[in-house]
């Protein structure tokens, strides 16, 4: 394998390891936010703290290590940018440091494409935020915003980037299997409640 895609790829998943929504909660003494709602490390989680502050820099520190992955990566191995970008998510998803056992990767997937496909990230955001406010399921807005990611390479001709996009999209909708099942059900809670 070419030590630049190995290089791009460790460097990604070591970026993108850092948990911040760990990190932020413990700092801002709200606890291990592996012991509160769902378990997750993710913005939606670190919310139920009742920490609106603290969500939000979590969902922009997630972002933004997706974001400077790919930048990072655009100057170092400018032809493997998406590889680290790839890295940055798989280290979110499965941070060794935390047992494989990371967040769903909403966040870091938008950071990602800001730098790597302006396009599909303004339309990403728009499903999100959009959905979230119609909405208020956390969980849906984030899963039909991620799938948003192959449908828009797909249809503005990024076919190189059409595979990873839909690699990481079903990555996270593997992620959300729980919420999937709970939906399902109608048991899945909206925005602000205190339940997984």
């Amino acid at each position: 394998m070419n030590s630049a895609v190995v290089l791009a790829l460790l460097t990604g998943y070591i970026l993108g390891s850092i948990p911040f929504g760990l990190l932020l909660t413990r700092l801002g003494g709200k606890g291990d936010i592996r012991e509160i709602g769902s378990g997750n490390i993710g913005a939606t989680n670190v919310l139920r703290t009742g920490s609106k502050g603290l969500a939000a820099a979590t969902l922009l520190l997630d972002a933004a290590k997706g974001a400077a992955t790919v930048l990072v990566a655009q100057k170092l191995w400018p032809d493997y940018a998406y590889v680290a970008g790839a890295g940055a998510m798989i280290g979110h998803l499965y941070p060794v440091w935390l047992r494989f056992k990371g967040g769903k990767g909403v966040a870091t997937f938008l950071g990602v494409l800001i730098p790597l496909m302006p396009v599909a990230a303004a339309i990403y955001a728009v499903v999100w935020v959009g959905l979230l406010v119609i909405l208020r399921i956390s969980s849906v807005a984030g899963m039909a915003a991620a799938v948003s990611a192959p449908v828009t390479a797909a249809t503005i001709g990024e076919q190189a980037l059409f595979p990873m996009l839909l690699g990481l999209a079903v990555l996270v909708l593997w992620k959300h299997r729980q919420n999937i099942h709970r939906l399902a059900k109608g048991e899945e809670p909206r925005l602000g409640s205190l339940k997984r």
